[in-house]
């Protein structure tokens, strides 16, 4: 199945109560699913061999604030043997945005959850090491979050 468009259709066939959304836009197709169904969905997308998405190739973290849910993950896939991309979407509340960690799957994700968590403030469950990447431990907040002081907050205090 080479076709991008039929892998989403594909998914949304095999698991129906997981996919929310699909949508297509200048060639890139994006599955949005319920942040429960990550890692099903994930392993059937990596392991069913007309999918074969072998490779994600991004994992990032969009913030909508102020809108809910707030928080949008979003997988790039790339399946070599195929050569087709899929875009998954998981969206999360602002109250605790935690999803289930995709590095069971990918191991490339270890590195991009790490900065979706540092960055933004999302939690990956069962992460083998949700630490942060490019701020101090102390650092307080996740500077990438739309509501975040544009001049850092007042450490004087």
């Amino acid at each position: 199945m080479s076709d991008v468009n039929g892998a989403a259709l594909r998914l949304k066939e095999t698991y129906p109560e997981a996919v929310e959304d699909l949508a297509s836009f200048r060639g890139d197709t994006s599955v949005w699913i319920r942040k429960e169904d990550i890692l099903e969905v994930g392993r059937f997308l990596k392991e069913e061999p007309e999918l074969a998405f072998d490779f994600l190739t991004l994992a990032t973290a969009v913030d909508y604030f102020p809108k809910e849910p707030r928080f949008e993950m979003v997988y790039h896939l790339y399946s070599m043997q195929h050569n087709t991309r899929l875009i998954l979407k998981v969206r999360l509340p602002s109250e605790e945005p935690m999803v289930e960690s995709v590095t069971p799957l990918w191991s490339t994700a270890n590195w991009h959850e790490r900065e979706a968590f540092d960055l933004m403030g999302i939690r990956f469950e069962n992460h083998p090491d949700l630490s942060r990447i490019l701020m101090p431990d102390d650092w307080e907040g996740h500077p990438l979050r739309k509501d975040y002081p544009l001049k850092g907050f007042d450490r004087s205090e």
